[in-house]
């Protein structure tokens, strides 16, 4: 069957399910497979489910009825969304980086949807599954789109602008992410770097942070560029830290805008900023892009600040690289908050950095003073500390319930897989 007439069909059932136990009825059921799973073996329970269509690539479900048999379902599925982007003619803004990439799209999404009907990729779908089945949600009343691209290897942003084809494109920054899967820093640079090559290309425009300035390299020859930054760029901007809250002013000509925000750390000035230059560069006015920033509060896990009995947590569970890492115990160990307590999970796709960049961490924590530091996971076993330490988020729970804290200010912070929300569930 051809896209085309695939497409056909995608119009008259405009809902993609790709996993039987959240089966949307009418919508097109897409049979993926992966590692631990084979879609193909659930086709039947989709259709039963009330799935109008089954994409396959199972021979076995040839003539079967309401059955639709491909080559591959991963790429009838990815050929499908570009087919589907190809019918708009608005702007596709596609948003990668080290870090800040999720709450940098959350908050232009907020600043876009004051003045246009915006989607958006939904949580962290944004990989090669996640960036189809985003585009595939834009319906026909869309004016703007944002799409963010995650990727723990070279050539994977190059194959999702193919898909998603970007007109502007947000790098939030390079730094030590995934160096297992990059190969080092520079690695990281030439994949995050994809996107700007692809807009370069295909005479897109880049936002580019000019406080950043190894994104001028990069952007380098780019004919369409937008500049926002401290210093030197179209859009200008600065920060104080209110308690540990961040503030940022930004200039709308002649005029100072100031944004009083819901987000824990200095490092979130270039989020905001961002966002702001996104929103003037499209015609939001200034007063709305200070509502919709202001009215933005971080969730999932994502510098979230909160109240739990008598402390205060700040929960950054998500992710977590060395740049992210040294960031936020920066902005933590900066703040005017007292008996501050770090608990810090390892970080993950290190590769042959883990070591090194483990024991960096550990140094860095001890050039600062802390009531109490619980390092969580095996990447610190054998670095010398006189910290507390964990195998793993559920000693290091249990030893938390035994000991509760009390008044105290708390940064968790770990990569996911390190489980750093289990001693927010014990205090």
């Amino acid at each position: 069957m051809s896209i085309a007439t695939l497409y056909e069909i995608y119009t008259r059932y405009p809902r993609i399910s790709t996993d039987t136990r959240k089966i949307a009825p009418g919508s097109i059921f897409f049979a993926l497979k992966g590692d631990n799973f084979d879609g193909n073996r659930f086709v039947d329970q989709a259709l039963e489910a009330g799935a109008a269509y089954a994409v396959t690539d199972d021979p076995m479900n040839a003539g079967k009825k309401n059955c639709i048999v491909v080559n591959d379902v991963l790429t009838a599925l990815q050929l499908l969304a570009n087919h589907h982007r190809r019918q708009f003619t608005i702007p596709f803004i596609s948003i990668t980086g080290s870090n800040g990439k999720t709450t940098t799209k959350e908050l232009v999404l907020a600043v876009l949807t004051q003045k246009y009907k915006t989607y958006a990729t939904e949580g962290n779908l944004n990989n090669h599954i996640g960036v189809p089945l985003t585009l595939l949600k834009i319906g026909k009343d869309a004016e703007m789109a944002v799409i963010e691209m995650g990727a723990n290897h070279q050539l994977e942003i190059a194959s999702y602008c193919v898909i998603a084809e970007p007109t502007h494109g947000i790098i939030t920054n390079c730094g030590k992410a995934h160096i297992e899967g990059f190969g080092g820093e520079e690695g990281v640079r030439k994949g995050k770097g994809e996107l700007f090559d692809y807009l370069r290309d295909h005479n897109g425009v880049i936002f580019r942070n000019t406080d950043l300035t190894y994104l001028a390299s990069m952007a380098a020859n780019a004919t369409g560029q937008i500049t926002y930054g401290s210093t030197d760029a179209q859009y200008t901007g600065t920060s104080v830290m209110n308690g540990i809250f961040l503030s940022v002013t930004f200039m709308d000509g002649n005029t100072p805008v100031t944004i009083n925000t819901k987000l824990v750390g200095a490092y979130n000035f270039p989020n905001v900023m961002t966002a702001v230059a996104v929103g003037l560069h499209f015609g939001v006015p200034a007063a709305q892009i200070r509502e919709a920033i202001e009215s933005y509060e971080p969730d999932n896990s994502r510098s979230q600040w909160m109240a739990k009995g008598t402390n205060q947590v700040i929960l950054d569970a998500y992710n977590a690289n060395p740049t992210s890492m040294k960031a936020a115990i920066l902005n933590f160990a900066g703040t005017p908050l007292e008996n501050k307590k770090l608990w810090i999970g390892g970080m993950k796709e290190m590769g042959d950095a883990e070591a090194y960049e483990h024991r960096e961490l550990v140094k860095l924590i001890g050039e600062h003073q802390w009531q109490e530091v619980i390092l969580v996971g095996k990447e610190f076993a054998g670095i010398e500390h006189n910290f507390k330490w964990f195998d793993d988020s559920a000693a290091a729970a249990a030893y938390v319930a035994n000991n509760k804290p009390q008044n105290s200010a708390i940064l968790i912070k770990g990569s996911r897989g390190s489980r750093m929300e289990k001693l927010l569930e014990v205090i």
